[in-house]
């Protein structure tokens, strides 16, 4: 006995739609997300083998867990794939539960990868770490609004001590006076949460084989491999390269037609910040791999510096997939791709001289 569950949810409030398969009976409930207590009462009457499909959601990381706690299956939906199979245009939260139950029943419900609770965790304190980061680099720039108010330009020398020595000693109005000392008082307590942030990264890191692989490449970090293992974990379910490249977002959309073949942009259609950290790793990648380097330069010739970045954040990705698929390390990375290249160079067998057939006119002069 299999209870299927389509669940429209919300961030303060569900309608769940629900079918027993030893009955067929289709029932109906709305619950408020006010009272937790509630909805985990309702879900633990379920018995047998449950599963529990709705959308992608930014606010369901409780009732996620709630469901595997008391023991359901949770199956996270595509939520254009769901729309698009839709056969009214209305749009209610009564239809959308229907919808996802029939799916559910029928065994078309187009199921996403859900990654492991220890991935969640990790991809949460990088993007953590990324807002912290990027408010500190607010906090420079008002300080850096300030000395240009004054007349000095410090730039890059704001991060350093001399350069807030500097600071403090510019001649600034009362408003600015006291704006200044908060805006160094936020950003000495922001560097100290990133810095126990990455402290924490770092431990998690090194209790990672995957991670310590993928950082054996040039340009590959602490929070790229971090990035990279548990955005792809489990790379098995990657047929192949291309595929890697789409679900991360740097596979270039196409529109052809006929004989015509047109690229457009990358899709973008994966995660951002994996995206942003392949692009930093790059800068790097490229000063210590001849290879990289060499396709840097080329596709700079022919395009813009921004595809060029792309390019080596592409092929950044591929071999990072390839190196955790197989299991190998950057050294042994270039070995096999050497051994592949002269292969492919000699591959023409060598055949003795006394096995090839000779010419007419060449037995008549012997």
């Amino acid at each position: 006995m299999t209870t299927y569950c389509g669940v429209d949810f919300h961030a303060r409030q569900q309608l769940v739609k629900w079918c027993n398969t030893d009955n067929g009976e289709i029932h109906e409930r709305q619950l408020w997300h006010e009272s937790i207590d509630e909805v985990r009462e309702f879900y633990v009457q379920f018995k047998g083998e449950v599963i529990v499909g709705f959308e992608t959601s930014g606010y369901s990381s409780w009732f996620e867990a709630m469901l595997e706690e008391l023991g359901h299956q949770v199956w996270i939906g595509h939520a254009t794939e769901i729309r698009r199979r839709a056969r009214a245009r209305q749009k209610t939260d009564r239809r959308d539960a229907e919808l996802i139950l029939d799916l559910l029943l029928k065994h078309e419900f187009p199921r996403i990868h859900r990654v492991s609770a220890e991935s969640r965790e990790v991809l949460r304190q990088l993007r953590y770490r990324h807002r912290l980061v990027q408010q500190r680099t607010r906090s420079y720039n008002s300080l850096q609004a300030i000395a240009l108010g004054a007349g000095v330009s410090l730039k890059a020398k704001l991060r350093t001590r001399t350069g807030q020595e500097r600071l403090l000693g510019l001649a600034v109005s009362e408003a600015h006076g006291q704006q200044r000392q908060e805006w160094l008082e936020l950003i000495t307590q922001l560097n100290g949460y990133i810095e126990r942030v990455e402290r924490e990264l770092e431990s998690r890191a090194e209790a990672d084989e995957r991670v310590q692989l993928v950082r054996t490449h040039p340009g590959v970090g602490l929070l790229t491999g971090l990035a990279l293992v548990h955005t792809l974990s489990p790379v098995s379910r990657f047929a192949n390269s291309r595929k890697v490249a789409a679900y991360v977002g740097l596979e270039p959309r196409e529109y052809s037609s006929g004989e015509r073949q047109q690229f457009g942009g990358i899709s973008k259609a994966g995660s951002r910040l994996l995206r942003l950290l392949l692009v930093e790793a790059g800068h790097k990648a490229i000063n210590k791999d001849a290879q990289l380097k060499q396709l840097y330069y080329r596709v700079l010739h022919r395009r813009e510096k921004a595809k060029a970045k792309v390019a080596i954040a592409r092929h950044l990705l591929v071999r990072s997939y390839i190196m955790l698929r197989d299991q190998i390390d950057y050294a042994e990375f270039v070995r096999r791709g050497v051994a592949v290249q002269s292969a492919r160079v000699s591959y023409r067998p060598q055949v003795p001289g006394k096995l090839i057939e000779r010419l007419a006119s060449e037995q008549q002069l012997s």
